[in-house]
């Protein structure tokens, strides 16, 4: 673990450096993946190629803390490249007046709903993700599957649910179309 560590340190901040463009948020970024390297060090002994490894753990991490960002910053926001609907950022902020609220509360109604109308592979997929937050190595172990195979049912399950949301007149209005 000490050899990971004085091996890639400065190449891991140099990145979460290039990705967050601020060095405050750099050094929290990088604290985070060497955390989740830590919690998967049992995992290091199966890594063939650890550069590649550290990347993905720290470009995942960034997106994490991205999409929590979005979740908390309003009612629709702008999704990160890759996230073509706008799920689950209806957590209410404390500025929001009554009928904000419960419209937010109607919607979130209406896209829990779709997603329950989703295949069980997809419903699946999209709720560990999205709803628990769950990284795409946990879903693929909770799942035994691939990681492969996780990436293309949460593909096809957005695709499949923003299809969904776009033929309800009731939900149309609420899709962010790329």
């Amino acid at each position: 673990m000490e050899e990971l560590y004085a091996e890639y340190n400065r190449y891991i901040y140099h990145l979460c450096l290039k990705l967050t463009r601020n060095k405050a948020e750099a050094e929290d970024l990088m604290q985070e993946v060497w955390l989740k390297v830590v919690r998967y060090e049992s995992s290091i002994a199966e890594v063939d190629h650890a550069k590649a490894w550290l990347t993905t753990i720290c470009m995942n991490t960034f997106r994490d803390r991205y999409r929590k960002n979005v979740r908390r910053s309003k009612h629709i926001a702008n999704q990160p490249e890759g996230l073509d609907i706008s799920l689950l950022d209806l957590i209410p902020t404390d500025d929001a007046g009554t009928a904000e609220l419960l419209e937010k509360q109607d919607v979130s109604v209406m896209i829990r709903h779709k997603i329950s109308e989703l295949d069980t592979i997809y419903r699946t997929t999209i709720v560990y993700f999205y709803v628990h937050q769950y990284s795409l190595v946990e879903i693929a172990e909770a799942m035994k599957v691939s990681i492969g195979t996780v990436k293309s049912r949460l593909h096809r399950g957005k695709q499949r649910l923003k299809d969904m949301l776009l033929e309800d007149v009731r939900t149309r209005e609420y899709v962010v179309v790329v």
